[in-house]
């Protein structure tokens, strides 16, 4: 995916009769088309990911040497043409060569002679890979883009059914607060509402043309490098040459995106696998599996997996980062090996996205469990300090109170029994009873996890009134974003069509 000399018109076509008829490729010349490393160099069957992206590029380029004028439309057609049977063949059915890029090359002089390799005036191998790898990546963004919007669809249906469906609350695994499962939802949904926002961000960054930037350094011909981001769908263009060529930060970038979101669905997953195993949820059969040997068992796996996506984009990203980090500018071949695996990883996040949203869609919510264990280990303890600092206790000595209570309030106690041990510890510490801030009747209130909930009304917070301002705001984000989704769809939707009518007319 290499090449230090974007050539010209005729010396093009010179050399690819001449190098077709030594070596069987369109680029190497005898000297450089065997010995033992040519498969160590050669990434044509790792670039199935981009022939299809290849091949739109050399579309585009084409139609562009034909309005300028640089190649004659009747040469433009036969390549069209040619590259037309190219993609009906198939990627398998390519010759061999370094890479896809040479491979197309190759196939179409094969077919139509020396006037096929017309089709690499005014360009490089060095900007036609770095387009092929932006039209692909933006494809994948795109994709896992809609699949997290497709989550947060699922968050927030299942979270409106459950806005008073009270569960306990943890925080370093151990019950904190009460809070509900519309709340503890919608935490999940915001999380992933970044991750939107990040790979549409990403999306922007990759959606930009370099063809037309050739090896680095430009080319003399008259190339028109905005017609091919128009006929590509591109927003814009990578405008310096070198940059063009040279850059690979947007793979980073979208790695580190799809890391992120990786991230997110494992918190998730981890979360659901630890609920299932209290019995708070049931999955679907569709999204567990059972043991080869225990056939009572039933087990989270598809969450498993999930959870497991993330150390390998988190691997992608940093070994892209690695790859990237000691470059000189211009091209070098390390950068063969950037794009391979951000294209694996993108796909893998989308899935396990996908997967996620269908877990969260059809599991089951144990109301009945997540109520008795709502108020395990004293999670109302904070509420009943809220009370007594309400009632003109400063904050610091309604803790020491409820602290102390702490110590002897059991689960499983009365709200009176819970009541009464607080009062007691209210007496040691102040030397007076609760009755002298608070009513007992407020206090058993506070004990009460529904009703410490319903309490908690702060914006973000989980009381149910709480809870539907956040339901509203979420369902607007998705919104704008599914619009901004639709949008970007139909601009390479247009962009697409354009072009297939451009190569139409030259066939």
């Amino acid at each position: 995916m290499t090449d230090d000399d974007p050539g010209t018109a005729t010396d093009a076509a010179a050399n690819a009769e001449g190098e077709a008829g030594e070596s069987g490729t369109a680029v190497r010349r005898d000297r450089f088309s065997g010995g033992p490393a040519r498969e160590f160099l050669s990434s044509l069957p790792a670039d199935a990911a981009i022939f299809a992206a290849d091949l739109a590029v050399d579309r585009a380029h084409t139609v562009m040497l034909a309005e300028q004028g640089i190649v004659d439309s009747a040469v433009a057609g036969e390549i069209i043409g040619a590259l037309d049977d190219v993609e009906a063949a198939g990627h398998a059915e390519l010759p061999d060569g370094e890479d896809v890029h040479e491979a197309i090359e190759t196939a179409v002089i094969d077919r139509i002679g020396p006037d096929g390799g017309r089709m690499h005036t005014a360009r490089s191998r060095n900007d036609e890979v770095a387009t092929c790898i932006r039209y692909r990546l933006r494809e994948d963004l795109l994709a896992a883009a809609e699949a997290t919007v497709a989550l947060r669809e699922a968050l927030l249906d299942v979270a409106s059914e459950h806005t008073e469906t009270v569960m306990p609350g943890y925080t370093h695994l151990q019950p904190a607060q009460p809070t509900t499962v519309a709340h503890y939802l919608l935490s999940y949904e915001g999380g992933v509402a970044r991750d939107t926002e990040r790979l549409l961000d990403a999306y922007d960054r990759v959606n930009r043309s370099p063809l037309g930037a050739a090896a680095f350094a430009g080319t003399p011909f008259d190339v028109d490098r905005d017609r091919t981001a128009e006929l590509l769908g591109f927003d814009g263009q990578v405008r310096n040459s070198t940059d063009a060529a040279s850059a690979r930060d947007f793979l980073a970038e979208g790695a580190t995106a799809c890391a992120t979101l990786a991230t997110t669905l494992s918190g998730l997953a981890e979360d659901l696998v630890l609920f299932s195993n209290k019995g708070f949820v049931e999955l679907s059969d569709a999204y567990a599996s059972t043991s080869s040997i225990m056939p009572q068992k039933k087990n989270p796996d598809t969450l498993e997996l999930t959870r497991g996506v993330a150390g390998d984009a988190i691997g992608e990203a940093t070994g892209t980062l690695s790859l990237l980090k000691g470059l000189p500018r211009a091209y070098n071949r390390d950068l063969q090996r950037a794009h391979a695996g951000v294209f694996e990883i993108a796909d893998d996040v989308r899935e396990a996205t996908e997967v996620a949203a269908g877990a969260v869609a059809t599991a089951d919510w144990d109301e009945g469990t997540l109520a008795d264990a709502a108020g395990e280990g004293f999670s109302t303890a904070t509420g009943v300090a809220d009370l007594l600092a309400m009632g003109g206790i400063p904050f610091r000595t309604a803790h020491e109170i409820v602290a102390a209570a702490a110590e002897a309030v059991e689960d499983g106690d009365s709200p009176d029994a819970a009541a009464a041990k607080v009062d007691e510890a209210a007496r040691k510490v102040t030397g007076e009873p609760l009755s002298a801030y608070v009513s007992r009747e407020d206090v058993e209130s506070a004990l009460d996890p529904a009703a410490s909930v319903a309490s908690r009304d702060s914006a973000g917070g989980p009381a149910p009134e709480a809870v539907a301002d956040e339901l509203a705001t979420a369902e607007a984000g998705i919104e704008e974003d599914d619009a901004a989704l639709a949008t970007a769809r139909g601009a390479l939707g247009d962009a697409s069509e354009a072009l297939d009518a451009e190569v139409e007319s030259y066939v």
